[in-house]
């Protein structure tokens, strides 16, 4: 319990600017989706236009971060995306809104454990030790609960120091390349117009979006930031500007490596090792070994910090009696939501266990599968915030400006909505799969919100004076 802010209420004051950060980028998983996600963007998208393609993507978070952080004082607590589409769309919006965000992050948590589980089962055969994935899975989700019941601020300073080992080794590569000159010499190949703009761009877009999945954590911990109102808006623009920033110059420094001309055959040749390829060359072969190493730590703190974020969406749910309500409560040494972290695990560790013993394949099918379903549930929540920033702001006194409150988060619905058909469109080759399943993402995303409104509609029905409260629990 905080002293401060009384019972079953989160630690404030317990972080700040950089440890958001830290939490928001190691969730972009930097060495996980340079290494693993680009390749396959080269290779059957716009090519060496993977660059420019980072920047579209960057200005479009920034165009949703205008309204996002403009609406930020007037929300507070831990309940995100919730928060904001019950305030702006009102609170049948807001628990579709939950659910999907709920369907979106349990799946990528779940596709992270298994590509974790198939490198650490690799690392640990060449030792001589040989188990299924799903043990590796489960190891490694008792570790992440133990770090996540503790105070917040230690998960960031872990998050911290696993991201900046990855940005540190990721750009002695791309300062190595730079200092060779590139296979064809150094030039802008890369954020050409006609190279982002060609054929494959659609393609592209599908691998990069993912690349900005946890965007939502600047905000959920807005009841533990120090000085939220400052710290959030700050958090989210430095965060979406690093992101992109870094991806861009890593995906440039690689096309400069190959050459404009040959970096598609390159990535279509040796997907799996396009970049520990120019390591090797460029670097030595220590640096493919420390990134192998790195592959495990990013997805560690990759974990660590979607572990952390569904936490608070927990605990928001249970504040707000539309769940359980223990799931609200807080340790009384760390100050965390350690019942709801507990609930959450076990429910990963369920899912996990069902895949491994159907012997469902960890990168073929869990990984990939769960990848589409995650970044189409996260778009969908996204476009219900941009539309709700909209709303809120047309009918609220502000001061704020038109580009701010309507223009930003009008073009920013329209990316997002493109984005959501795009990837939609594109499933079969983000998942690898044509089954009818995977097909199906798109309307189990939607249906995943239809049954938040149809459950808040029985809410009203039956206990009308807690759906007048819903999205108010924490003021």
């Amino acid at each position: 319990m905080d002293n401060q802010t009384g019972a079953n209420r989160l630690q404030g004051n317990s972080i700040g600017l950089t440890h958001i950060v830290f939490f928001v980028v190691a969730a972009a998983a930097p060495m996980t989706a340079v290494v693993g996600a680009t390749p396959p963007a080269f290779a059957f998208g716009n090519g060496a236009g993977v660059p420019g393609a980072f920047i579209l993507s960057g200005i479009l978070y920034l165009l949703f971060s205008v309204g996002f952080t403009a609406m930020t004082r007037h929300v507070t607590g831990a309940g995100a995306f919730y928060a904001y589409i019950s305030r702006g769309l009102g609170s049948g919006a807001g628990i579709g809104g939950a659910l999907m965000a709920l369907l979106a992050y349990f799946a990528i948590q779940i596709g992270i454990y298994a590509l974790f589980a198939v490198f650490m089962a690799g690392a640990m055969e060449s030792l001589g030790v040989s188990l299924p994935w799903w043990v590796w899975s489960l190891a490694v989700l008792a570790v992440v609960v133990l770090f996540g019941r503790r105070n917040i601020a230690i998960s960031g300073r872990i998050l911290g120091l696993c991201m900046i080992a990855e940005l540190v080794i990721l750009l002695l590569l791309d300062i190595a390349i730079v200092m060779h000159g590139g296979a064809e010499g150094l030039s802008l190949a890369g954020f050409r117009p006609s190279e982002v703009f060609g054929p494959g761009l659609g393609v592209t877009m599908v691998f990069v979006l993912g690349a900005y999945v946890g965007f939502e954590a600047t905000a959920i911990f807005g009841e533990e930031a120090c000085d939220p109102d400052r710290t959030i808006p700050r958090a989210t623009y430095v965060a979406v500007l690093l992101i992109t920033a870094f991806y861009a110059v890593s995906t440039w420094a690689i096309v400069q490596f190959y050459g404009p001309a040959a970096v598609t055959g390159a990535a279509t040749e040796n997907l799996d090792g396009f970049y520990f390829a120019a390591a090797e060359t460029m670097l030595g072969h220590w640096s493919v070994q420390v990134m192998n190493v790195l592959l495990l730590t990013s997805l560690f703190a990759c974990l660590l910090s979607f572990h952390n974020t569904l936490n608070r969406y927990f605990y928001a749910l249970g504040h707000e009696g539309l769940a359980w309500k223990s799931l609200s409560a807080v340790h009384e040494t760390h100050g965390s939501p350690h019942v709801a972290g507990l609930v959450q695990a076990g429910l990963v560790a369920l899912i996990i266990l069902g895949f491994g013993l159907s012997g469902a394949d960890p990168y073929t099918l869990v990984f990939s599968w769960m990848s589409g379903l995650a970044v189409l549930g996260i778009l969908a929540v996204q476009v219900l915030v941009s539309v709700a920033v909209i709303v809120f702001f047309r009918r609220t006194a502000h001061q704020r400006s038109v580009l701010t409150v309507l223009v930003a988060p009008v073009l920013a619905t329209a990316g997002l909505v493109g984005a959501f058909l795009l990837v939609s469109s594109n499933l079969t080759l983000l998942t690898g799969s044509e089954n009818p399943i995977v097909l199906a993402f798109p309307e189990i995303v939607i249906a995943t919100g239809a049954c938040g409104l149809l459950f808040a509609a029985w809410i009203k029905r039956t206990r009308p004076e807690q759906f007048a409260r819903l999205g108010r629990a924490f003021d």
